[in-house]
């Protein structure tokens, strides 16, 4: 199937990465389903097409992402500008800064679109559009340096022997798995999380908002994330089916050191709750949090071997410059063992918590116990 990030990445070329693609058909769907709505001519509500667009084209430059930054000016020519009073100034502020310095993001720069006039439904749609523009970029990215990487196996990516890791020992310093990890503000504890906008109300909730609950998960109605992300029932599966399709998608890279590029990537934009709830789940898989540690300590040095430290470095450098991201980020990845579908999971999960993140750190915030 061709999609945006199949054009974007230019993969006509590139067999072995339209093949890895291939095989994360569900993910694809769900991306692409994900920009069309979002960018809907149709779609309802405050936000006009003009402005919407005109958000992704922003959130693409800032990432530092040409092609989409393109792509998304092509669908905006002939469209009229939108008109540069409070309210668009308001929205511009807010994206640029959640593009570019999610944790920023907060309370204060959220509720100021309210202020200006618009709804809440409005401000949640807002939100997901920068979050998934935010994705989208680093996915762009990832998939044409994994296209320019070349297939495994050839002279360019060979990989050396490896030897059998030593037996694991847990190291003497930090609490056993499954006790609280906490270091440099993180942890690994369960935390809470409280929305700065109104929820929806499951007991007043439409039916199409209480049937995507129920669909999104076990706890979700007594959740703000999910009660609050309710008010664009539409937005909301359709981004619940991407984040399935990445996290949960068989074989390829395994679901533990998915989560340790997840955690790398939350650590780095400063969201404490993702850190928190990665790191757990990282924890439960591996049954061992040494890898934790060190990334909560130092994300960029972080990693218990070769392989670790690959998915480490990579996910750092997609998160921070996806504009620069290349296949030398990914070459250590291939010296250390992986197969061009598990160089594709670390690029998707890396680029899905470029979403995750920015919602979770500028709806609301963190609970400690």
């Amino acid at each position: 199937m061709t999609d945006t990030i199949d054009q974007l990445a230019r993969l006509g070329h590139a067999p072995h990465a339209q093949a890895a693609r291939q095989q994360r058909a569900k993910a694809i769907t769900a991306t692409q389903a994900c920009e069309d709505l979002l960018l809907a001519p149709e779609l309802p509500g405050g936000l006009a097409l003009a402005e919407r667009l005109s958000v992704a084209q922003a959130v693409a430059a800032a990432s530092g992402v040409a092609t989409l930054a393109d792509h998304y000016g092509a669908r905006l020519a002939g469209l009229p500008a939108p008109a540069a009073d409070a309210r668009w100034q308001a929205i511009t502020h807010f994206t640029q800064l959640l593009a570019t310095q999610p944790a920023a993001a907060d309370r204060a720069a959220l509720l100021a679109l309210p202020q200006a006039g618009l709804a809440t439904p409005d401000v949640v749609l807002l939100a997901q559009l920068i979050g998934f523009v935010a994705y989208q970029a680093r996915l762009v990215a990832g998939v044409a340096a994994l296209a320019t990487l070349g297939p495994a196996g050839t002279a360019a990516t060979a990989v050396a022997p490896t030897t059998p890791d030593a037996p694991f020992v847990h190291p003497a310093n930090l609490p056993p798995p499954g006790e609280p990890l906490r270091l440099a503000g993180y942890t690994s504890e369960t935390l809470d999380w409280k929305a700065w906008l109104p929820v929806v109300d499951p007991a007043t909730a439409s039916a199409e908002q209480n049937a995507v609950l129920d669909a999104s998960h076990p706890k979700a109605r007594t959740s703000d994330f999910y009660l609050v992300l309710a008010h664009q029932p539409r937005v909301l599966a359709e981004r619940s089916e991407a984040f399935n399709a990445i996290m949960y998608a068989p074989g390829g890279l395994p679901r533990a050191e998915r989560e340790v590029a997840t955690t790398v990537v939350s650590r780095i934009n400063g969201c404490v709750y993702c850190a928190s709830v990665h790191a757990q789940r990282f924890e439960q898989l591996a049954k061992r949090n040494d890898v934790i540690a060190q990334i909560f300590a130092d994300p960029d040095s972080a990693g218990t071997n070769a392989r670790e430290r690959a998915l480490a470095q990579a996910s750092a450098a997609l998160t921070r410059a996806p504009g620069a991201f290349g296949p030398q980020h990914l070459a250590p990845l291939r010296a250390a063992g992986l197969s061009d579908l598990e160089i594709l999971d670390t690029v998707h999960a890396a680029a899905l918590f470029a979403w995750a993140n920015r919602l979770m750190l500028n709806l609301g915030e963190a609970v400690y116990p």
